[in-house]
């Protein structure tokens, strides 16, 4: 199931950023005391009362301001309040009820979403006093906050998170169902894949509306597997496409990801590889599921003798994080190698839920010091004392050791390296935590 989205929204230099950093835990986004310093949509995890959620970050919005970097802040908060779940819309205490505030309000009521005013800035006893004209916005109950002292952030969240969706049972929650997001760039075939995956020898097709609005999921059984392919292709035609829109609207991309246990990202042959891609495959990555690189329009691309391998090292060198991810090189229009795919969703899948016997792990690991000796560091040497496994979807493994601060990145990774030597884990992240003797128990 997929987290969550909360959209933080308001007129100018109101405090979001400063709310979003404190959510994220981190400085995620730039804050500065100067109006429209946010430009782009921000997104990070977020949680709550167990509840895990994304928190995305707006520009300030300025409905009147016909400048074009105000249209293009306008457009990216619209795109953000179009897909979020929960509205969280950020007014000024000190400021009181404004123009900007009334216009915003307005845009936001026709959004029909569940709105949570939050009145930053509450400072004072007089501020607290002042905030009651919010009332006036007509958005029901006001959430008093002060961002930059931590108060009143506890009632807020409790609000937000009560107006979360259901999480009704869905075709999500069938444990023999693997769930497969298609995302990329607008205009690299996702949709013409799309089709291709699910309407080619087919033995079971059927729409289920999903919790992405706009998409519609479909559910595929193909030699007794069932899949269930998430379509992130509703994008506009070429000619249609507003590239300043389009180059940072990632939201249904990392909706998809969230929701799905393999990712194929998809890439034009002919374009190559973007930073939007990097971006959308690093969220993959990170979210710990299985990765397909799908290099389509294969036909169009100019090919020699060592073709596929050069672009395979090109892949590998500019998603240098991803060296597990298999490549499939297809093309939509002439069906090359399309039908190669769910046998390759299948064993990611399988690897990325592949759990590994204790003993079988800690014999590869003394084989693996055996081989490499662990390093020292101010004349203590680093001493694994064993490994164990305790998670899937992604394979994740905790390793004890005297003492973690001598764990050098470097060696972590050669223990990963021997890990996917001896057990596989193609198409999937591994994750290694390193614990102290003391962390045992």
């Amino acid at each position: 199931m997929s987290k969550p989205i909360v959209a933080i929204v308001g007129r100018p230099n109101v405090g979001k950023s400063t709310l979003f950093n404190i959510f994220a835990n981190s400085r995620i986004s730039i804050v500065e005391d100067t109006p429209g310093v946010t430009r782009d949509r921000l997104y990070a995890t977020a949680e709550w009362l167990d509840r895990e959620f994304m928190m995305v970050d707006t520009g300030g919005i300025e409905i009147m301001n016909a400048d074009a970097i105000a249209v293009s802040i306008r457009q990216q908060a619209e795109i953000a309040i179009r897909e979020a779940d929960v509205i969280m819309f950020v007014v000024d205490a000190r400021a009181g009820i404004t123009t900007e505030d009334e216009d915003v309000a307005r845009l936001l009521r026709q959004s029909k979403k569940p709105i949570v005013l939050c009145v930053n800035k509450a400072d004072s006893p007089k501020q607290e006093m002042n905030m009651y004209e919010f009332y006036n916005l007509g958005l029901g109950e006001i959430y008093p906050v002060s961002a930059v002292n931590h108060l009143g952030l506890g009632d807020l969240l409790d609000a937000v998170v009560k107006e979360f969706p259901d999480g009704s049972a869905t075709l999500d929650d069938e444990e023999d169902v693997i769930k497969v997001a298609l995302i990329g760039r607008p205009n690299v075939g996702k949709s013409s894949i799309f089709n291709a995956l699910v309407g080619e020898e087919r033995s079971i097709v059927s729409n289920i509306a999903g919790t992405t609005r706009d998409a519609i999921d479909t559910a595929v059984t193909r030699n007794g597997q069932k899949y269930l392919f998430i379509d992130t292709a509703g994008m506009r035609r070429k000619g249609k496409i507003d590239e300043p829109i389009e180059k940072y609207s990632v939201m249904r991309s990392l909706r998809a990801v969230d929701r799905s246990d393999v990712v194929l990202m998809v890439f034009d042959a002919v374009e190559g590889i973007t930073e939007q891609d990097k971006k959308i495959v690093g969220y993959a990555h990170e979210a710990g599921k299985g990765l397909v690189f799908v290099v389509n329009k294969w036909d169009l691309y100019e090919k020699q003798n060592d073709s596929t391998l050069r672009y395979q090292e090109e892949i590998r060198k500019e998603l240098v994080f991803c060296q597990y991810a298999p490549v499939v090189f297809v093309s939509a229009v002439t069906k090359q190698r399309i039908h190669r795919l769910p046998e390759v969703i299948s064993y990611c899948a399988e690897q990325n839920a592949m759990r590994v016997s204790t003993s079988v792990l800690n014999q590869v690991l003394e084989d693996a010091v055996a081989m490499n000796p662990t390093p020292t560091e101010h004349g203590t040497r680093l001493k694994i004392l064993y490994a164990t496994q305790v998670k899937i979807k992604p394979p994740t493994f905790v390793v004890f050791v005297n003492d973690p601060e001598i764990m050098h990145f470097s060696y972590q990774r050669y223990l990963e390296n021997k890990f996917r030597e001896a057990f596989g884990f193609e198409g999937t992240p591994i994750e290694m935590i390193i614990r102290g003797k003391q962390e045992e128990e």
